[in-house]
């Protein structure tokens, strides 16, 4: 079996996944290929990407897209870009009908074996304080974290989430579509060369 195929075949959160307001079975979604150049370490899929099998195929999907200013094309294709959350499957809502964090375990268990798998790339995208934590090491605040972005450039970018709810976070922060992004998107087309 291959990595992936144990990935797939995971059932450790199926108890806490069936004990959430969703009550849905695991599903991982996984996206990624050995030697991508690319690696968007997010938090977990979302119920879209659950339903699909696909990350990103939201709103936050086209944001992403956006931000990093490539097409679907590219954005699916594995050999150029690795999708590879904290979690591979989507943690379901809680009972307020918000996202539960992705559990713990799924990156102990996962996360050290596809960064070997994947090798060394040559831009990754954290997106959101869960994905930075793990990738530094250590707790960070996210918004901390995304001002400070020019000390881990050009190889890593820290990002806000890409979803709705961090509207009033960008509109606050200028300087991330002025500043940060336009240096994303030129390390982007470099790193697809």
């Amino acid at each position: 079996m291959s990595l992936s195929d144990d990935i797939n075949a995971c059932r450790i959160c199926r108890r806490r996944f069936l004990a959430t307001k969703t009550g849905h079975a695991p599903a991982p979604v996984v996206w990624f290929e050995k030697e991508a150049r690319i690696l968007i370490a997010g938090q977990a899929p979302g119920a879209r990407a659950h339903a699909s099998g696909k990350p990103f195929t939201d709103a936050s999907g086209e944001r992403l897209r956006d931000w990093l200013d490539i097409d679907t094309r590219i954005f699916y294709d594995t050999s150029k870009v690795a999708i590879v959350p904290m979690a591979f499957c989507f943690p379901g809502y809680n009972a307020k009908g918000g996202d539960l964090p992705p559990p713990n375990i799924c990156a102990k268990t996962w996360r050290l074996r596809v960064m070997e798998h994947i090798g060394e790339v040559r831009l990754t995208v954290l997106l959101g304080a869960h994905a930075q934590s793990w990738h530094f090491g250590k707790k960070t605040v996210m918004t901390d974290t995304v001002m400070a972005w020019r000390d881990h450039a050009p190889c890593v970018f820290s990002l806000p989430h890409p979803s709705w709810r961090n509207n009033s976070w960008i509109k606050k922060n200028i300087w991330f579509e002025a500043d940060l992004l336009p240096t994303l998107r030129s390390q982007v087309k470099e790193a697809l060369k």
